[in-house]
């Protein structure tokens, strides 16, 4: 960390701040106070500059989302950490679109804290400058771009925050990629996570895909069959295409984002679930939900926090990182496949030409 940073603490609670400013001085960082957003913003007008802001959401007067907006522009690089309770989450993703760095929930152990701090203040800060992160087989996220390496960093954020999240862009652009990456950066990362295809599968099958069906409930239905929802519980799913899903599943859809809970095809009894939903479309949003294909309220539902994802000719950065991940990933398979092939020319060889006992 930079010697002697600046840190500008700004926090209502006494207790909260000197117990925060004393953590701060231990490590001998240059601790401003105010307990105001007001007073805040009076320091930086000023002439404070300083490496980092640690804010507290909740005040009095102007807040920490009011007082971060006008931070950003007297001193539109300034990082910013925002302090919250566990109940603050929509606060939370609205502080994270004004731009805030970071946020830590209270109470808090040091450990958190210096984590944080550690990162925002590195001097070496370049948030995954380029290099492959790996998330399944077949799927790796890159962020040599600055476009992508903003998403990294939000992702980073929001994957901690249990929400929906849009992903929006052209067909390709990854936001499969970025769903993964959610996904893999959360606490549900050791649970399933699976993908529905909402385009790939028909009208009249996706219900029944999505929430599963008793026996009996149509024809061909001979046993019972859990849902995409009730293999994916406690972990996330993705709904891609979501802008293919008919109308009236729709309805269905948000009912399960509103209360957590469906019933099968064909049964009258709930079921509980505890899932998190990821959807992607390529849709014009706005042409959607003029045309009603899309419903406003469940757009307002999965639009907690949206990711919009560039194609790759606008972040032209990540070719050559894309050219030699192939490229090396072709070297290893046709390496592969030739010991393949000498293997079996030897076991031929030996089968035609057996040794004399």
């Amino acid at each position: 960390m930079p010697e002697n940073s600046k840190i500008l603490l700004v926090d209502d609670e006494p207790g909260m701040l000197r117990y925060i400013k004393t953590l701060l001085e231990v490590d001998d960082y240059k601790v401003q106070t105010a307990t105001t957003g007001e007073e805040a913003l009076a320091l930086v007008n000023k002439g404070l500059r300083p490496d980092l802001v640690l804010m507290d959401l909740l005040m009095p007067g102007i807040d920490g989302l009011q007082t971060l907006e006008q931070l950003r522009q007297l001193q539109p690089g300034v990082k910013v950490v925002i302090l919250s309770c566990v109940g603050d989450t929509k606060k939370v993703v609205q502080a994270m679109r004004l731009g805030a760095q970071d946020y830590i929930t209270k109470p808090f152990q040091k450990a958190e804290l210096d984590a944080v701090i550690d990162t925002c203040l590195s001097k070496n800060q370049q948030n995954y400058p380029g290099e492959v992160e790996e998330l399944s087989d077949e799927n790796f996220f890159i962020a040599a771009s600055p476009s992508m390496r903003k998403i990294r960093s939000q992702v980073a954020l929001v994957a901690n925050v249990d929400i929906p999240v849009l992903m929006l862009g052209e067909s390709g652009t990854g936001k499969e990629v970025i769903s993964r990456l959610i996904h893999k950066l959360s606490p549900r990362a050791h649970r399933t996570f699976l993908k529905v295809n909402c385009a790939a599968v028909p009208a009249d099958l996706l219900e029944s895909e999505l929430f599963g069906y008793e026996a009996g409930a149509f024809t061909g239905a001979n046993h019972a069959k859990p849902g995409k929802f009730e293999l994916c519980n406690k972990g996330t799913i993705l709904l891609d295409e979501i802008g293919e899903m008919p109308p009236g599943l729709q309805a269905k859809l948000l009912h399960v984002l509103q209360d957590q809970q469906f019933s099968r095809l064909g049964s009258r009894s709930v079921i509980k679930v505890d899932v998190r939903i990821l959807a992607a479309t390529n849709i014009n949003i706005p042409e959607a939900l003029a045309n009603k294909r899309l419903r406003e309220d469940l757009y307002y539902r999965l639009n907690a926090f949206t990711v919009q994802v560039p194609p790759l000719r606008e972040r032209k950065e990540e070719i050559p990182i894309l050219l030699k991940h192939f490229m090396t990933h072709m070297a290893s398979a046709v390496t592969a496949f030739s010991h393949l092939v000498a293997g079996l020319r030897e076991l031929l060889v030996a089968r035609q030409h057996p040794r004399a006992e």
